[in-house]
């Protein structure tokens, strides 16, 4: 007997973030979907706040998701925000090559958290979703030629915490506890559970 099917309409999915990284994350699992920054300018970090890393990278990521939502009837936006936590200080992107140092020399030898909070908001209907996730990155002792180094590939400028683990970065890190995609930028298994709630 023939099981008849009644196919869904996926959404439209319009990513709030010019990051390439995210982009090619989601390109990499085969979704479809067009990129729409949002204008929301990060706040600088690198102090100790009283709030999380998960609060602040929640908040930021449905700030830019809704953002980008005003533009659109029928989509369902995908917002972003990565930061990284080391006893309550939280580093977003350096500002400038000494920042980057000060945050690669901090984070040399430690245990950090890695923190993405992501937003989906459906424009039509204006239903969202919002969470978390944190990632574990154990750091090797860093030389600070090596730090001057990295910093001069330019790899660390627009990077929460001054590196990426998918480059020349991947040589600080001893080990992780959790998502590996988190700290590219996007916590892939938990967005697609997630993103099942809209049909995609």
């Amino acid at each position: 007997m023939q099981t008849l099917r009644f196919p869904l309409k996926t959404p439209r999915l319009v990513l709030a973030s010019a990051s390439p990284r995210r982009s090619a994350l989601l390109s990499q699992i085969g979704l479809t979907f067009e990129v729409h920054p949002s204008d929301v300018v990060e706040p600088p970090y690198n102090t100790h706040s009283n709030n999380s890393a998960s609060e602040v990278t929640q908040k930021l990521a449905l700030l830019k998701a809704a953002a980008v939502a005003q533009h659109f009837d029928d989509a369902l936006i995908i917002g972003a925000d990565t930061l990284v936590s080391l006893e309550g200080e939280l580093l977003g992107k350096p500002i400038d090559d000494a920042d980057a140092f000060k945050m690669l020399a901090h984070l040399s030898g430690t245990c950090h958290e890695v923190v993405t909070g992501v937003a989906l908001i459906d424009a039509q209907t204006e239903r969202e979703i919002v969470w978390a996730e944190t990632t574990q990155v154990h750091f090797r002792e860093l030389h600070r030629t090596e730090v001057a180094a990295y910093i001069a590939s330019g790899e660390a400028s627009d990077k929460a915490g001054a590196y990426g683990i998918q480059g020349r970065g991947a040589a600080f890190v001893r080990r992780i506890e959790g998502c590996y995609f988190n700290v590219v930028g996007l916590p892939l298994a938990s967005l697609v559970e997630r993103l099942s709630n809209f049909h995609v």
